[in-house]
Formats: structure tokens, sequence, C-alpha cells
């Protein structure tokens, strides 16, 4: 079983579309995933088709011990199950600070079906708190979606030296899996710049695989699907399926 948490302290970058889109395209390969929602707007849940009337119980009970992972889980229509959130997962991170071994609750969670799924995804919140925490640590490595803009550098060596604190505390096999350039467009000279410099200093970190600018990704979410389901042919859909066997790829068997 291969743990990615799909992380950026950074918003808006694509964190959600990738861990749901990655998901659908995995699942679409023949693998068995698992997506754990640990942002309490629970939009990976909605984006995977599952209301807030559904997600009952959430991720938020698993954490604090009052259910377990096969109580949580939810079945889609998209060839993954879903550990779904929503807003009660806000209270969590005041919850945990009491708990024993808070920082290492889902880890425990996720041992206990080690072998029922191939990749494990985890969409993070955009911020470093319990919850992300509690993702790195039962993460193997991390995907980090970004966009190639200015600003977007700041914030990787923000996170770079986040994973270095808890790979030296935490968890020592914590590594970066790749990063994958999203909202892309290839017309702006800034973002071929940033571009460039990413695979000057990460080299072969930086997925070969990029996601463009498409309007059938944002407008997948409303329906409750994954890019995949709503428009195969999209360059969204194919650069998701792309994404999916490059990691493959790069994944011992």
């Amino acid at each position: 079983m291969k743990v990615l948490a799909i992380t950026n302290q950074k918003g808006g970058v694509g964190k959600t579309t990738t861990a749901v889109n990655l998901a659908a395209s995995l699942g679409a390969e023949g693998k068995r995933v698992l997506l754990i929602d640990m942002d309490p707007q629970g939009n990976a849940t909605t984006g995977s088709g599952i209301t807030k009337k559904e997600a009952l119980p959430t991720v938020y009970q698993l954490l604090i011990g009052a259910a377990s992972l096969v109580e949580v889980c939810i079945k889609t229509d998209f060839a993954f199950d879903i550990l779904p959130a929503n807003r009660e997962l806000a209270g969590a991170e005041v919850e945990l600070i009491e708990l024993d071994k808070r920082e290492f609750r889902l880890k425990a969670a996720l041992q206990q079906n080690h072998d029922e799924y191939d990749f494990v995804l985890i969409d993070c919140p955009p911020a470093l708190n319990m919850l992300t925490v509690n993702a790195l640590v039962a993460a193997d490595s991390v995907l980090i979606p970004m966009q190639c803009e200015y600003y977007a550098l700041e914030g990787l060596s923000d996170l770079v030296e986040t994973l270095r604190k808890v790979r030296h505390g935490l968890n020592s096999r914590l590594e970066i899996e790749g990063l994958l350039r999203t909202m892309y467009n290839g017309q702006s000279t800034l973002t071929q710049q940033v571009s460039n410099e990413l695979e000057t200093h990460f080299g072969n970190k930086v997925y070969r695989t990029i996601v463009p600018r498409n309007v059938r990704l944002a407008e997948a979410p409303s329906y409750g699907k994954p890019v995949i389901a709503f428009d195969k042919n999209s360059r969204g859909a194919q650069a998701y399926a792309a994404l999916a066997r490059e990691i493959l790829e790069r994944t011992p068997a």
C-alpha cells in the first residue's frame, strides 16, 4: 500500500482537484484506491458524488476513535473508496490535542487495513494543522500540486521546511514523491520561467505530466463527478490519466 499526501500550504492550487481525479484515474487503471478527505470543507467528498448527508460517520469519528475505517469508508461510483469529511472535522483539531499519540491517529487506522488498497491518497487542508500533520505522519511521500507563479515558489520553500521537520521528528521515511504543475498556461512567460526553475532545482521530482487550465476540470465537481466520468476526452481528463500512468511507472511492482 502506497500512501500519498496531496498537500500544499497555499490554497487554490488544485489539491482537491488532483486528489479526486487521480483517485479516479488510478481506479480506471485497475488499482484499489482509497481517497481520504482531511479537509473540513469536504470538497473531495462532494466532488466524488457523496452528499454531506451520506457522509456519516466521517474522518472525524475515525480520528477520535469513535468509528473504524470500515465503518467510515464509502464506495463511490468511480472505482475508488472514500473516507468522507464535513464541517465536523474542524472540531477534531481541538479534540486531538487531548488524545494520546495525536499525530499518529490516522496512521494507526490505516495500518489495520494495510492489505485492502494499492494506493491511499490524502487530500490535506491548505494549512499546517493537526489534520495535515496526521496526513504527513501516515504518508510514505507527498505529492505537491502547484501553480507556476512567483508566490508558489515562496510557499514551496516553506513546505519543504515543514517536511524536513516532520521527517526529523515524526516520520523519517517521508519524502517528496513529485511536484505537479497545475492550472498551466503555456503562453505565459512567467509560467515558463517558474516551470524551468522547478525542473532545475527538483529534477526528476517534477512530473512530466502538466495539468492545463481546463474549464471541464472546473465544471466536473458541480456534477459530483471526477472529470474522467464527466468528459473523458477533455484535456483535464487526459492529463490526470497521464499522471496516473506516470505514477505507476515510478512505483515498484
